[in-house]
């Protein structure tokens, strides 16, 4: 399959005024890349693009779980940008909890943030995309749509979601232009578990004793992770792990699918705690 050129035609990217988002629209905003750049953070989001000063960036707040406003979003990034030919989904957001903490209505939110959010933006911006002479679609799946840990159910949930709607997405449009891939960070020092939810049931302290304990394990820089996942797009690759802690998970679920968690338990120990006093 022909590589990909981002330079000059635009790329979509949402949950792009923080994080991998914000590191991945700098490194093509340097690569001669347009960009539609999505998040709900208004501010963050002016912030961003103030930096990037280019006219060939534009910026739409939205609110994923929102379908009517995505679709208009996407109305809104065709008529700015005629050529659209990759979208990078990197919006979401994490939860701790077991499930006997969580409500119905936090698991829902974040499942309607992850996973929804995720297929409207995709199916809105589909049209552009099949318009466009070869267009790549990168959704952020997660080392969690591989393995799912005990009190990470939402999250895993969500994730586990995001790898089936990429992988059946990218057959239904096998022998098209468009081709469909995922990437799997782990590790990856971005802040998503520090500023993630927590069921309302669990004592802030102990969530946020749980939240550092998960980061204290991130070792991946953020921006050599924006740098595979550009990489990835580029070469419309289908799958891409995306950090140490995600090529060793990836191996331990295929040669351990129904036991990996044997091994996982010990290191994750203090990350899933969610219910002993902090001291």
């Amino acid at each position: 399959m022909k590589h990909l050129d981002l330079a000059g035609s635009t790329t979509v990217i949402t949950g792009a005024a923080n994080g991998m988002g914000a590191d991945i629209a700098r490194m093509l905003a340097t690569r001669g890349a347009h960009l539609a750049l999505i998040d709900h953070d208004s501010a963050a989001l002016a912030t961003l693009a103030a930096e990037l000063g280019d006219a060939r960036v534009t910026r739409h707040v939205v609110d994923l779980r929102d379908d009517d406003a995505v679709f208009a979003a996407a109305t809104e990034i065709t008529a700015a940008h005629p050529r659209v030919n990759a979208l990078i989904t990197c919006a979401g957001s994490s939860m701790l909890g077991n499930l006997d903490q969580l409500t119905m209505e936090e698991m829902r939110w974040l499942t309607d943030v992850n996973l929804w959010g995720t297929v409207s933006i995709t199916k809105a911006l589909l049209p552009a995309l099949r318009a466009a002479p070869a267009a790549h679609i990168t959704h952020f799946a997660s080392v969690y749509a591989l393995a799912a840990p005990a009190g990470r159910i939402p999250y895993a949930l969500s994730k586990f979601a995001v790898r089936g709607f990429s992988e059946a997405l990218r057959h239904e449009l096998e022998g098209t232009t468009v081709s469909v891939g995922a990437v799997y960070p782990a590790g990856v020092r971005t802040g998503i578990i520090l500023h993630g939810r927590y069921a309302a049931a669990i004592d802030p302290e102990v969530a946020a004793r749980a939240a550092a304990a998960q980061a204290a394990m991130y070792h991946t820089d953020p921006a050599d992770a924006a740098a595979r996942i550009v990489r990835a797009t580029e070469r419309r690759a289908a799958r891409t792990m995306v950090g140490r802690e995600a090529r060793l998970i990836d191996v331990l679920t295929r040669i351990a699918p129904s036991s990996y968690w044997r091994v996982m338990r010990r290191p994750l120990r203090a990350a899933i705690d969610t219910t002993t006093p902090v001291a």
